[in-house]
């Protein structure tokens, strides 16, 4: 039976992923898109599996037309309050007032729900929803795998290639959860098919210990990386507090200010995955850190 999934934020990096993944199984694509964006028919064209209807997010009729048929609502969407809250907000309301059976809201991220209060904004916006969601008459599953494990070549302030360091707060030993987006699509694409999805399904793609990383660095390399303690998590919790009051752009989605956040909650523990089950869908094949780190510490002797 071929299945309609309305996906939000299609057009982004990991929701263009999604739908991708989508498109590999008997979906019919419904893609939600602003009025006045080309963007969508620009990607999608003329692609007969996929329909582009528009919406803003203020007008809860037009929403509720784009959700009307679907058998869930996928978001993908990016960015703060205005967006995780408010919009996400106005797609849920929209796809309950629709009929649609279930909603995927946009986590895709480390665990948010045994956080300290203060200590991650993007994590606790995600929190924040997930209240709302869980008290709206619709099934929902939260897709949660870590870290985006392509941040750890070079974005994410952990392996510090031209000085042979790998940074950890408090313990190299912590296990850290990183998933690629690919692998993230993936598996999104597969629960939003899954009718009897959990609440929550967990993936890693990897799980690794910054020494582990130093390791792994020091083999792909041919350069030997050392561990280098940078603290304790709440010594960077409270340099991520100034970070924070300092900022000229308090709009900025992802600041430096919030990727010591993100590392206060993973090397702290608190953002672990606990129920991880990378078999639900069938055997796949995950991206590991080592494949995503061997074509960038390789280019430190290109």
């Amino acid at each position: 039976m071929t299945t309609t999934v309305l996906v939000a934020g299609a057009t982004g990096d990991l929701g263009s992923r999604i739908s991708r993944e989508l498109l590999h199984h008997d979906v019919r694509l419904r893609v939600l898109t602003r009025p006045g964006s080309s963007t969508a028919a620009e990607r999608f064209g003329d692609d007969p599996r996929v329909e582009i209807v528009t919406a803003d997010y203020a007008d809860h009729e037009a929403l509720v037309a784009a959700a009307t048929g679907a058998d869930v609502v996928v978001s993908a969407v990016s960015g703060l309050r205005p967006v995780i809250i408010d919009a996400q907000r106005a797609l849920l309301a929209a796809a309950v007032a629709a009929g649609a059976p279930r909603f995927l809201p946009s986590d895709y991220s480390a665990d948010y729900r045994r956080l300290t209060p203060g200590t991650n904004r993007n994590l606790e916006l995600r929190r924040e929803f997930a209240a709302d969601l869980d008290a709206a008459p619709i099934q929902a599953t939260s897709v949660l795998g870590g870290m985006f494990t392509e941040l750890l070549a070079g974005q994410a302030p952990l392996i510090l290639r031209d000085r042979k360091h790998v940074l950890y707060w408090s313990s190299a030993d912590q296990v850290l959860d990183v998933t690629t987006k690919d692998d993230t699509a993936r598996t999104v694409a597969l629960v939003a098919l899954d009718a009897d999805a959990p609440r929550v399904v967990e993936v890693a793609g990897d799980r690794i210990t910054a020494r582990q990383v130093a390791g792994l660095a020091t083999e792909l390399s041919g350069d030997t990386f050392r561990l280098q303690w940078a603290g304790t998590t709440g010594t960077l919790s409270a340099m991520a507090a100034v970070g924070r009051r300092l900022s000229r752009n308090p709009g900025e989605t992802f600041p430096a200010w919030q990727g010591m956040q993100y590392f206060v909650s993973m090397f702290s523990g608190e953002a672990a995955l606990r129920h991880v089950d990378n078999d639900r869908y069938g055997h796949q094949t995950w991206t590991t850190a080592r494949d995503i780190l061997a074509p960038w510490l390789s280019a430190t002797h290109a």
